[in-house]
């Protein structure tokens, strides 16, 4: 089986390139994905492959059944049988100009695939080609999820959720390019994986004045920077992270601000230290305001959940993952302070979420994500598909 997955990827391989560069080409903003729709659309009706579109506005959802009345000798899980397994992809591109010299960089002034997916796209659809060839190996059922506005709250995974695309579902499996990973690995992490993403907005209001002048005026810029000072040191002491990157106090040598604002982000592994989190931001907030005569007016707008990949689904999916690349290929990632809205689908049902090694160093792929000059090999867009088709027969 392994090997038929392989000459089917080669098989497909091409095309799928050729995909991918289109989209590299032709990248669109978060929950604008027209265009790219449209080509996932032509590209599963050229292969008969039945979807729904028009899923949260630009979503798309394949649905491929299996025709095997047994998994046979695919299947290490014979009680899996019959099962409903969902496989995502996001769509959407960044708001960043392109450096790369490549034949096929983006003619879109000011937006890129910076995040890899177009990769993931291609991918999917090279995913479902081939899944759709062996439909006749395989039982149960393929949701192959075409997601828009991964990279703009309120995520776009959450709104497919709300229109159904996990009902009867069992499982979901996801992939993404890492270029910290050479091309020709994966990377796993079983447990909390990525941390939850809130903004943190805290306004400290008080009388503005002359600076020479205190009794006619607050301490706002020193009540915020105690703010800053005290709520860094709470974060020091959890697990999560608390980072102000904006601090504005609009005055001058000698005029201070009847107003401070600060803007941060809020990240987390755990749910209920989360709210504990938010709860003392609140707290350290107003009271370090208070004490030296101002106000604090705090707003935490709640991001992405928190990303837990199932243990029992994802210690399976790093022993498939071994069969099928070999076991020194496959590593352990660590915990990453990054989010993603896949979180969304796996606080719902047993998820795995695991990443694709893009970087080749001797080709000079190697910069980092939402950069500029991003690329990836694309030769791990074979090992990508090989993974993603191997851990889903076997699965079902």
């Amino acid at each position: 089986m392994r090997q038929l997955i392989k000459s089917k990827c080669d098989a497909y391989f091409d095309e799928v390139v050729a995909i991918r560069r289109q989209l590299h080409q032709h990248p669109e903003l978060s929950f604008c994905e027209k265009e790219t729709a449209e080509l996932v659309k032509r590209c599963l009706a050229s292969k008969n492959i039945e979807f729904q579109s028009e899923i949260a506005g630009t979503g798309i959802v394949a649905t491929i059944k299996g025709e095997s009345s047994s998994a046979g000798d695919i299947s290490t899980s014979p009680e899996m049988t019959g099962k409903v397994i969902a496989l995502r992809a996001d769509m959407d591109a960044l708001p960043i100009q392109e450096t790369t010299d490549l034949p096929f960089r983006s003619v879109n002034e000011g937006v890129m695939h910076a995040c890899g997916h177009d990769a993931h796209t291609a991918m999917l659809l090279g995913v479902a080609f081939i899944l759709n060839d062996l439909r006749d190996q395989f039982a149960g059922t393929v949701k192959l999820i075409f997601q828009p506005g991964e990279e703009k709250l309120p995520g776009g995974a959450s709104l497919m959720i709300k229109a159904g695309v996990l009902d009867k579902v069992d499982m979901i499996i996801g992939q993404h390019v890492y270029p910290d990973l050479p091309c020709g690995s994966a990377g796993f992490h079983a447990g909390p994986f990525m941390a939850s993403s809130d903004e943190v907005n805290i306004t400290v209001k008080g009388r503005g004045g002359h600076a020479a002048k205190p009794a006619e005026r607050d301490y706002t810029v020193l009540a915020a920077a105690k703010i800053v000072s005290r709520l860094s040191e709470l974060n020091a002491s959890t697990d999560g992270l608390l980072a102000f990157g904006s601090f504005i106090a609009d005055g001058t040598y000698n005029v201070m601000p009847a107003e401070v604002k600060l803007k941060g982000t809020m990240r987390t592994y755990d749910e209920n230290k989360r709210k504990a989190m938010k709860d003392n931001i609140l707290k350290v907030s107003i009271e370090t305001a208070d004490e030296l005569g101002c106000t604090a007016e705090v707003l935490v707008e709640q991001g992405y959940p928190s990303l837990t990949n199932d243990p029992a689904l994802t210690e399976k999916c790093i022993a498939l993952a071994k069969e099928c690349l070999g076991e020194r290929n496959v590593t352990d990632v660590p915990m990453m302070m990054t989010a993603e809205d896949f979180a969304y689908y796996s606080q719902k049902i047993p998820a795995c979420f695991y990443r694709l090694g893009t970087s080749n160093p001797e080709k000079g792929i190697k910069a980092k994500q939402h950069t500029s000059n991003f690329n990836i090999d694309e030769n791990s867009m074979k090992i990508g598909m090989e993974t993603m088709i191997y851990l889903t027969l076997n699965l079902l």
